[in-house]
C-alpha cells in the first residue's frame, strides 16, 4: 500500500448504488477494493476471492477474501459491490473503475501523493469490511 494522506470526501456515492451480484465473482479470482487515487489513477487493496461468506453488515451474500500481505487480518469478508476484477477485464468492472476514477480525479486532482478516502473500515467481529454507506448503528 502506498504512503497515503487521509482526505475527508463525502461517502462514495457510486459503490453503494452498484448493482452487482454475488455470482459475478468466483473463488481464485483476484480483485481490488478501491480506496483512493494517486497521480490520477485509482489504488486499493488487492485480494484473492476464497469462498462465499455471509456479509453480516449488509445481511447479504459476500465473499471471504485473502489479503496476500497477511498480518492479523489475512482474511476479510466483503460485499460483492466493493470488489473490482483484477484477474480479468470484465465490462462491468471496467465501467465502475472509470466512473470512480472520474469521481475521484475531479475532486482530488491528479497529484502524485496517494489519497485514502477512508470509505472502508473493518468490524471487530468476524473481520467484515464495511463501506461507510453500509454502516448501521450497533454493528
Amino acid at each position: 500500500m502506498p504512503e497515503t494522506r487521509p482526505v475527508y470526501l463525502p461517502p462514495d456515492p457510486l459503490t453503494p448504488e452498484r448493482d452487482i451480484t454475488h455470482q459475478h465473482f468466483r473463488p481464485g479470482e483476484h480483485v481490488v477494493i478501491i480506496k483512493g487515487a494517486a497521480g490520477g489513477e485509482l489504488w486499493g487493496d488487492a485480494m484473492k476471492v476464497v469462498v462465499p461468506s455471509w456479509h453480516t453488515p449488509t445481511d447479504e451474500d459476500g465473499w471471504r477474501l485473502l489479503d496476500p500481505n497477511g498480518g492479523d487480518r489475512s482474511y476479510v469478508t466483503a460485499h460483492p459491490r466493493y470488489l473490482v476484477h483484477l484477474s480479468k477485464r470484465c465490462p462491468e468492472c471496467l465501467m465502475h473503475q472509470k466512473a470512480l476514477r472520474e469521481y475521484l480525479v475531479n475532486r482530488l486532482g491528479d497529484g502524485e501523493e496517494a489519497v485514502d478516502c477512508r470509505w472502508y473500515s473493518l468490524t471487530a467481529r468476524f473481520t467484515q469490511l464495511v463501506h461507510i454507506a453500509d454502516v448501521r448503528p450497533g454493528r
